[in-house]
Order: C-alpha cells, then structure tokens, then sequence
C-alpha cells in the first residue's frame, strides 16, 4: 500500500537506516528504510486499529524491511483466537527474510496455547526455509523454557541439522538459555557433544558469558569446549 510506504518513507533516518544495513547484511539496503523501532512499533499500534490493515496484510510480499516488521507486529495482535494467529504466521513465515524480523515475530498469544503451538513448532523446525526453523528455535525458547519446559524439546533442537549461520546461532542461543533457565536438564545435552563443534562452543561460550550461572557452574562448562 503506498500510503503506508509514503508514511514509512517520512519516518526515515538516513543514520539509523546506514547503522541497521550492517545489522542485517543479508538483505538489498535499497530495501531498508531506516525507521527507528520506537516509531516503528507507534505506528503499528496505529494501524492495528485500521480496517485498512487487512489490506495490508493481504498483500504479500513487500518490498520494504519495515513493511515485514509492520506485518509481524500486527499478525502478533491480530486477534485472540490462537487458529487465526498460527493461521496467519504461517501465511507470513515464507517471506521473512532475516533474523531480526524472524526474532521479534513472537505472538504474545503462544504463551496462553502452549500445547496448540507445539504441534506447529514441530513442522517449523523442520521446515526448509532458513527463518522457519530458526523462528521455530526461538518460539522455543522464549514459550517453552520456564513453566511449559520438557526436556524433549532440548532433543527436538538439538535435533535440527542446517549449516546456515541463523540457523546455527539459533542453536546456540537456545542451548546458552536452557543452561541458565534449566542447566541440569540441558546439561546433559552438553555432555554428550550431540551438537556440532561451533555450536557446541558458541553454546558454552554465551552460557559463561551470563551473569545467572555461578563460577562453579562456568568452570564445569569451559572444561566441556571441544
């Protein structure tokens, strides 16, 4: 819709869009604006109240990285119904194309329908296209490791084989997490080496990097790096 390209284009700084260009250096900088966040999520409480946004969402793909994130902001408040959400991300989820958008799409809703969302995490994560998988790791992680954790989901990740970097940092990011939100269960994992060897070192290497495991805890993992 080009009123809301028009809107977007307004926002836009020049040294927050050269800044951000760096941080997603996968994608083409022509289509990054540069909308600082703050402006970004204003703007989508204002269309989440449009009828308009229907339209907008039914027009898939856009060109612009803040179009993407304006679409993930808004599937995430679309509705209360958890089929109409799942629905609708996974409509979007082919077209996300980096991991900043891939990791701020996260549906507050998850958390009230955590056994619906399973069964979904489970064909996400072995999906083929990059974002799926990784969203699935991060849908994990942030839904499912405090009250709804089971260990088998430490297998289900550990499980994933995909040699791209997001993919890969995902893996990482989730185990470093299980290790301060559920260490005797996920240390297991570690013991065993059942990750490959960047990923079992970046792993160890964000646990100890946090300031919620102890130095008794940090010196057992730093001896576990291959």
């Amino acid at each position: 819709m080009k009123e809301i390209v028009d809107r977007l284009m307004a926002m836009q700084d020049p040294d927050y869009r050269e800044f951000h260009k760096r941080l997603v250096p996968n994608l083409d900088g022509d289509r990054i604006i540069g909308v600082r966040t703050p402006r970004l999520r204003a703007y989508a409480r204002e269309l989440a109240r449009d009828p308009r946004r229907e339209e907008f969402l039914a027009e898939l793909p856009h060109r612009y990285y803040e179009e993407n994130n304006l679409h993930a902001w808004l599937v995430a408040s679309c509705s209360r119904d958890i089929e109409v959400v799942l629905a609708r991300v996974n409509e979007f989820l082919p077209y996300v194309d980096n991991w900043a958008t891939c990791d701020m799409f996260s549906p507050k809703i998850f958390a009230r329908h955590a056994e619906r969302v399973e069964h979904e995490v489970r064909r996400w994560l072995a999906d083929s296209h990059v974002y799926t998988v990784r969203f699935g790791i991060v849908t994990l992680l942030e839904f499912y490791l405090g009250e709804s954790f089971r260990t088998e989901y430490l297998d289900w990740v550990a499980s994933v084989r995909n040699d791209d970097y997001y993919v890969r940092m995902a893996v990482a990011w989730y185990f470093s997490t299980a290790l301060v939100k559920q260490f005797d269960a996920a240390l297991p994992v570690v013991e065993s080496r059942r990750l490959e060897r960047w990923t079992h070192n970046k792993s160890i290497q964000k646990a100890i990097e946090s300031y919620r495991i102890d130095d008794e805890r940090k010196k057992l993992l730093r001896s576990m790096k291959m």
